[in-house]
């Protein structure tokens, strides 16, 4: 099998060869016109380096007489041992044509270094008039050394213009074998490149069809893709994939009622939990109670007495049996009323209730326990605390889908913080409560029960009372995560 990496070494070597050619050829010829365009240039330099040191060596006499100091003469020294330097280089660049000529020039140098050293010489002795004598001459030399030094200039000038001439030929030609070396390169390079794309982009387009498939939800085609290297290996997976897909498929159907009685089953669950509150009368409830019949007895006789006890037992049985299931409508109105009878024997006057029911729609199902608490609630803040009492409106209105019911009060309100607090299903104090069961449980159990986080609302304004709206569907559905 031909990996695609080898294939792209193998397009790399190539170019890496091709390239590589070229440039051995190029430097190679470079390297051979830079070291004659050196080994002339440097001639320019050597004769410009003796004119520069004579016009030094000028500047040095110049500052030594104004300033006859050690630290100028050694300077002086320095300028003259660098054209004596500057001279030894200019040997090197005798020939035939340039002999008498450069012969001439050494011994204008060899002059020009014994008149320096006469002023020297004469300025040590206080000879004024022979040091200026001989700088004078110094200086005449020089600008001679000048001179010649641009003559010997325009003569190798002269002598390598043919050479000038050959490297821009040379230059030219090198040039145009350049461009016809980039086309044939780039043309081979075109050709190695489409084959070689060609073996990579047609078994891709093959994998892109049959992903285009599986997107379809048609897994049945199966993936072939003729070729030598990875995506051949690639191709027989995807195909691998697409059976794995089937199965998967096949089993998350069969699995997909399992999972809805698992969710069920779930929920059950966490309906069990509240079970552990049916025995969870509160002591205060039984004591008023107690108490409010003792006195009934002791005052009226055993009728009246023998209702509200009726109403008692039926409410804690209620309480202590139906908490591991759900009930109707027409159990909760039932349950309600045995509570609101004993709450009128126990305030009297003191309380005021309304109702209003549409008897056709009591056959709804819903949770046990959660009129009780809400009116409860309504009754142990808006009645007990009132010295005259209060008033609460029990509704229940029926709808297309659903059964609309609502528990009004007069009391003194509740406060956005704590309506929050209640639907987010924060723990509320259960304090005076019949039971264990708070507001705040009925709304936990309410959104468990319809899984609907929208089934209640709270309506309240701070010294006008409250209204709790709970929308209960008339059909129950439960949600399969």
């Amino acid at each position: 099998m031909i990996s695609i990496q080898r294939k792209i070494l193998m397009l790399t070597t190539i170019v890496l060869v091709f390239m590589a050619a070229i440039w051995i050829a190029m430097t190679h010829y470079n390297h051979q016109t830079l070291n004659q365009y050196n080994d002339i240039l440097q001639r320019y330099l050597s004769m410009n380096e003796v004119s520069n040191a004579s016009q030094d060596v000028i500047t040095d006499l110049n500052n030594y007489m104004l300033k006859p100091t050690p630290s100028s003469l050694e300077q002086l020294d320095i300028s003259i041992d660098k054209i004596q330097n500057a001279k030894k280089e200019i040997f090197d660049l005798r020939n035939e044509e340039n002999d008498f000529v450069l012969t001439n020039y050494i011994n204008l140098i060899d002059s020009f270094i014994e008149t320096t050293d006469r002023f020297i010489l004469f300025y040590t002795q206080n000879d004024t008039d022979s040091s200026v004598k001989e700088f004078s001459e110094a200086t005449r030399i020089s600008n001679y050394i000048s001179e010649m030094t641009l003559t010997l200039v325009d003569k190798e000038l002269k002598a390598y213009d043919r050479f000038y001439r050959g490297i821009i030929e040379q230059s030219e030609a090198l040039q145009k074998l350049g461009i016809w070396v980039l086309m044939l390169i780039t043309f081979l390079l075109i050709l190695i490149t489409y084959w070689f794309s060609l073996s990579i982009t047609r078994p891709v387009q093959q994998l892109t069809k049959a992903a285009n498939e599986f997107s379809k939800g048609r897994f049945e085609t199966p993936v072939i893709v003729e070729t030598n290297d990875e995506i051949a290996f690639l191709a027989r997976t995807f195909d691998r994939m697409r059976i794995n897909i089937n199965n998967l498929i096949s089993e998350i159907k069969s699995t997909a009622q399992l999972e809805n009685e698992l969710q069920q089953n779930k929920i059950l669950l966490q309906e069990s939990q509240f079970r552990s509150l049916q025995s969870q009368i509160n002591p205060h409830f039984l004591f008023n109670t107690l108490n409010t019949i003792s006195k009934k007895a002791y005052l009226e006789g055993s009728e009246e007495t023998g209702d509200l006890l009726v109403s008692v037992a039926g409410l804690l049985r209620y309480n202590l049996k139906r908490m591991d299931r759900s009930v109707t409508l027409l159990d909760e109105v039932i349950v309600l009323r045995q509570y609101m009878d004993i709450q009128k024997a126990r305030f009297t006057d003191r309380l005021h209730l309304f109702i209003d029911i549409d008897e056709s729609c009591l056959n709804v199902e819903m949770p046990s326990l959660t009129l009780q608490p809400i009116i409860e609630n309504a009754v142990i803040h808006a009645v007990e605390p009132e010295e005259d009492g209060g008033k609460i409106w029990f509704r229940i209105r029926d709808g297309a889908t659903f059964v609309t019911i609502e528990i009004q009060d007069d009391g003194n309100g509740m406060s956005e913080q704590k309506i929050h607090e209640i639907l987010e299903g924060k723990q509320v104090p259960t304090e005076g409560h019949s039971t264990g069961i708070g507001f705040s449980n009925v709304v936990k159990r309410l959104r468990l029960f319809y899984s609907n986080e929208d089934v209640i609302h709270i309506e309240s304004i701070i010294g006008r009372g409250t209204k709790v709206v709970l929308k209960i569907p008339k059909k129950r559905s439960v949600k399969v995560c």
